[in-house]
């Protein structure tokens, strides 16, 4: 194992922050795999499934058992992990310019489009290579003007050239659940089977520009244009990228980190990449993909004390009721019913709610959004 330490830009006088990258395998010798943590820096379960993924992969790179190369970045965001507001994390926005740490990264299609299309030719591989090699320019071009740009710019050194992508997260009280593009879900489906996800929400574009779509959609975008363009030229989808959502934020615990590291090692199994032992047979799923775009989120109409009636994991029917807000002073409850069928993936921590807060979320199987399809 190799580790990297990769100094961020200072954000101030005597300040300055270091993102660590964990190498595993021999660069080039075969498929990247990359695997980061808690991007948004207080959802910890990825940081735990990091811990507990670590070894295995030291134990099979001792053994050169490791076909290709897998980097691990076990905490994806001191930025956010240094914030604390009144004895609390703050680890989702960056606290100087308010921004989603998991939102704007660069539109590589925008960036480097004009540059490849009109070089691609008949050979996927010198495709692909020619692809990678404008994205590598591109940010080694990029001279980043924060902190933040800085950080965002490493990770995307780090993960670019990947060929998958797995960005752990939670929510807040969940069930593990999945968000993917469509072109990369056929070829993920056997990780969420072995992380035995609870829902898979697929989408085109969800907007916003997170870190995992990113990577991948610059390949189907490109693979569009040159169809549109009414060229022949193969491009294979060649990141494919997932986020996943380690259950809830409470959900800290040994047992379910090792769990989830098993399961990641079998997916790697699986791709050939670990090879510490023979592939495991994939286990059934227990959900099929619904659409991002089906998915509904409540929200509070009245402010109050919220008491749910339904359960991360609960499959629920519209009309169904999922919480009551109560309000003790005129001593009313109001209810708030599910919209969509589906399973209710998850919910809030927060027991008082003031108007317009989230609530809980829906995993819908019929598309009725638009736009942007992720929240803040």
């Amino acid at each position: 194992m190799q580790r990297h330490d990769h100094p961020l830009l200072s954000p101030s006088l005597g300040v300055h922050k270091t993102l660590t990258s964990l190498h595993f395998g021999t660069p080039d010798s075969g498929t990247k795999v990359y695997i980061q943590a808690s991007l948004h820096a207080e959802e910890l379960p990825g940081m735990l499934a990091a811990y507990h993924l670590r070894p295995l992969l030291e134990a099979a790179h001792a053994r050169g058992h490791i076909h290709g190369e897998v980097v691990l970045v076990p905490m994806a965001n001191p930025v956010g992990a240094a914030q604390r507001l009144q004895h609390k994390p703050m680890g989702r926005f960056e606290g100087d310019t308010g921004e989603n740490f998991n939102r704007h990264y660069p539109d590589f299609f925008a960036r480097i489009s004009t540059q490849v299309l009109p070089t691609l030719g008949m050979d996927p591989s010198a495709n692909v290579a020619l692809v990678r090699q404008a994205m590598r320019s591109y940010l080694e071009q990029w001279t980043p003007q924060t902190e933040l740009a800085s950080l965002r710019r490493q990770l995307l050194l780090l993960s670019f050239d990947a060929d998958y992508v797995l960005d752990l997260h939670c929510d807040c009280e969940a069930v593990l659940h999945f968000y993917c593009e469509e072109s990369c879900w056929p070829q993920l489906a056997p990780l969420a089977q072995h992380l035995q996800s609870r829902a898979v929400l697929l989408a085109k574009n969800s907007g916003s520009s997170p870190f995992d779509e990113s990577l991948s959609g610059v390949w189907w975008r490109l693979a569009e244009a040159l169809a549109a363009n009414g060229s022949g030229a193969p491009l294979p989808q060649a990141c494919l990228s997932t986020t996943i959502e380690l259950r809830g934020e409470a959900q800290v615990e040994h047992a379910l980190a090792a769990q989830d590291a098993q399961a990641i090692a079998a997916f790697l199994r699986h791709t050939g990449v670990l090879r510490d032992a023979p592939a495991a047979a994939v286990p059934a799923a227990l959900c099929q993909p619904t659409p991002l775009a089906g998915s509904e989120t409540l929200y509070a109409t009245v402010a109050g004390l919220v008491v749910f009636t339904a359960s991360p994991g609960q499959t629920v029917r519209a009309g169904d009721l999922v919480a009551e807000i109560i309000d003790p002073i005129a001593h009313s409850a109001h209810r708030v019913c599910a919209g969509v069928d589906g399973v209710l993936y998850a919910r809030i921590r927060d027991r008082y709610v003031t108007t317009g807060c989230e609530l809980a979320k829906i995993a819908g199987a019929v598309a009725f959004r638009s736009g942007e399809l992720l929240g803040a």
